[in-house]
């Protein structure tokens, strides 16, 4: 539950970043975040087999967003220079 509202917050705080720098370091975080809530879902669907369907959608949402932040960061690193 805290890795994934961290995920919330620390995006959040990466649209307040003060530079491109700062901005990068909050979307790295949210990327730690992220995948440490993908880490979880897979456990849960290990411990939790009855609802496999259920993290697997959200095992797959959350990967989504990482793929998106991933390439916010490569985008923004790229912009940088």
């Amino acid at each position: 539950m805290r890795c994934s509202s961290s995920v919330g917050a620390n995006y959040r705080a990466s649209q307040r970043a003060k530079s491109t720098a700062d901005f990068i370091n909050k979307l790295k975080i949210v990327e730690e975040e992220v995948d440490e809530s993908v880490y979880w879902l897979e456990l849960f669907i290990e411990v939790l087999p009855e609802n496999e369907t259920e993290i697997n959608m959200l095992k797959n949402e959350a990967s989504e967003l990482l793929a998106i932040t991933v390439a916010s960061i490569i985008t923004a690193r790229k912009n940088r220079k």
